[in-house]
Formats: structure tokens, sequence, C-alpha cells
């Protein structure tokens, strides 16, 4: 009997540099696959992320083993700029992307 297993691979990301608007919004998606599925973490300077009041984390089923998850943060905040990150992971591998978010003050 033959298993096919997949480590965790991140297949869709936004793009690196971000450049938000204070008291915007702030959007990263990541899109992964992996058999098992994987889990979809997010990080903002090396420390994991939770849901609360200004975050926002939804994740949706895509097709078989694929998910995918988008981290919101609203209203923008001097102190959301940072690195951020999407960790996929199952137990064969982790897949991670970075993200750079500055905040502007001039709307394009």
């Amino acid at each position: 009997c033959f298993v096919f297993v997949q480590g965790a691979q991140i297949t869709k990301a936004s793009h690196f540099d971000y450049e938000f608007l204070l008291g915007h919004k702030i959007v990263f998606i990541c899109e992964a696959k992996g058999d098992p599925q994987p889990r979809i973490n997010w990080f903002k300077d090396d420390i994991e992320l939770y849901a609360h009041p200004f975050i926002k984390i939804t994740e949706w089923q895509l097709k078989n083993k694929h998910i995918k998850s988008k981290l919101q943060i609203t209203p923008a905040r001097q102190m959301d700029s940072g690195m951020y990150e999407c960790q996929a992971n199952n137990k064969y591998s982790i897949d991670s992307r970075s993200f750079k978010a500055d905040f502007s003050t001039i709307s394009k």
C-alpha cells in the first residue's frame, strides 16, 4: 500500500512589502497545501498572533488538503509596523513567508 505524504507548502501569499495608512486596514493572505492538511499560524516580530479586537484571522477550506488564511488588522496603528510571517505546518514540514509592513501618512 503506497501512502502519499506531502509536507506543508505555501502556494500563494501577499507581497513582501506592504505600506498601510494609519486608521485603515492591513490585510495579509496565505494559502497552503499538504497531506495531512497544514495549519496556518501568523506571527508578528516572531510572536504568534491570536484574534483580539483589532486582529481578525479567517480560514477557508479550499479544495482537497488546501487551506487559505487571512490576517486582518483594523484600524492600523503605528505599532502595527513590523515583520509579519505566515507559517504553514504539518507533521512533515514547515513553510513560511514573511511580509514587511510600514505605515504611510500620505494617501496615494
